[in-house]
């Protein structure tokens, strides 16, 4: 299972820097298989079935349960069906001739998926993210691409923007200490994205292989 940091990592470089599969499986060091799996799903997905299963016996008392459950949503959560319980209705109300772990299973997955889930994301102060991007901008009436460097500090929102004629060493360090001057300050750690003039390789675990060297 790869981590939710990888995968965003992944999608961006794909999604809106323009990366090709192949370009992305060499650099985060993945198998193109598993960036295409990666590109499907924002969050690492969990097992996943290739078909919906086969359930001749409980298939036709499907509609049952899930109104049985749907009204249980109104009623105080001692008041609510359990499985046990479902499955006793089906057999003396129904004519219900299957076991009760076929309706446990069933339950079990359709109260799963009926639960809200929340991702918190926060992000502790004195950190920083550090990245390059590309765009078009327009100096003295010729339209040409612009590379640009960017610090943000994630838990105030706070960002900082210099552009370049090309994505260099010279620019990497110039970006540095305009940020650094713009902030006021230096940042407890920094955190770089895709660019190869400070990462040497992202492993699989989403850790950085960083490049030596230091700007002076």
């Amino acid at each position: 299972m790869y981590s939710v940091e990888l995968y965003n990592r992944v999608r961006r470089a794909c999604h809106v820097e323009g990366m090709s599969r192949r370009e992305a499986a060499r650099l985060f060091g993945i198998d193109r298989k598993t960036v295409s799996k990666i590109l499907q799903h924002s969050v690492p997905p969990g097992y996943r079935r290739s078909k919906v299963p086969v359930r001749p016996k409980l298939d036709p008392f499907l509609a049952i349960i899930d109104q049985i459950l749907e009204d249980d949503r109104s009623k105080l959560k001692k008041q609510r069906h359990t499985a046990r319980r479902i499955h006793a209705r089906l057999r003396d109300e129904h004519g219900f001739t299957g076991g009760t772990t076929i309706v446990t299973d069933y339950v079990r997955e359709q109260k799963r998926r009926s639960k809200e889930v929340f991702v918190p994301l926060s992000h502790a102060p004195g950190h920083a993210q550090v990245d390059f991007g590309e765009t078009l901008g327009v100096i003295g009436g010729v339209e040409c691409k612009l590379h640009y460097f960017v610090m943000a500090l994630p838990q105030s929102d706070a960002i900082y923007i210099k552009a370049y004629p090309a994505e260099t060493t010279e620019a990497f360090c110039d970006g540095h200490n305009a940020a650094f001057a713009f902030f006021g300050g230096v940042p407890i750690s920094v955190l770089y994205d895709n660019t190869t003039i400070a990462v040497a390789k992202i492993c699989g675990d989403g850790t950085r292989g960083v490049c030596q060297g230091s700007c002076r």
